[in-house]
């Protein structure tokens, strides 16, 4: 398995960040392992339901996500269940795609680093366009990432 991260480039449909986080890989990666707080920290994500075990550690799960004009249901697949360093879920549907969350050890807690590739229904891409989809999936990544620390502040 390689470890190398997804190069976002100019693909309008990937996007990367990272922040750290004022707790330990242990607990941020134990947080994120919940599906319950998926929901509360992802913006559009309105539903998680139907969470399964796998035999990786991991879970599958159905979804809803909203986006302007697009409301999607799908399912979730964790494939990689790596505790306390990485999660990575094939995202199965109409939209689909991979989320790589990987978790490392820095000075004031842990450095959260996410990184995902999309790929939406064509008539998605047709009605918005890359560049209003690229800004869009930067700004949801983002605000993830700022809710999980958010979760941790003053911990």
């Amino acid at each position: 398995m390689s470890d190398e991260q997804p190069d976002s480039g100019e693909d309008p449909f990937a996007a990367s960040d990272s922040i750290v986080v004022a707790a330990d890989p242990e607990t941020v990666f134990a947080f994120l392992d919940d599906p319950a707080n998926h929901a509360a920290i992802t913006p559009g994500l309105t539903d998680v339901r139907d969470v399964e075990p796998l035999d990786n550690g991991g879970k599958r799960l159905a979804y809803t996500y909203r986006m302007p004009g697009i409301g999607m249901d799908g399912e979730i697949v964790q494939t990689v269940h790596e505790p306390p360093g990485r999660h990575v879920f094939e995202l199965r549907g109409r939209l689909t795609g991979t989320i790589d969350l990987r978790l490392a050890p820095v000075d004031g807690g842990t450095e959260l680093t996410y990184a995902a590739t999309y790929g939406l229904p064509e008539n998605a891409l047709t009605r918005v366009g890359a560049p209003v989809i690229r800004r869009f999936n930067e700004r949801q990544l983002r605000a993830a990432l700022e809710n999980v620390a958010a979760r941790f502040d003053g911990a």
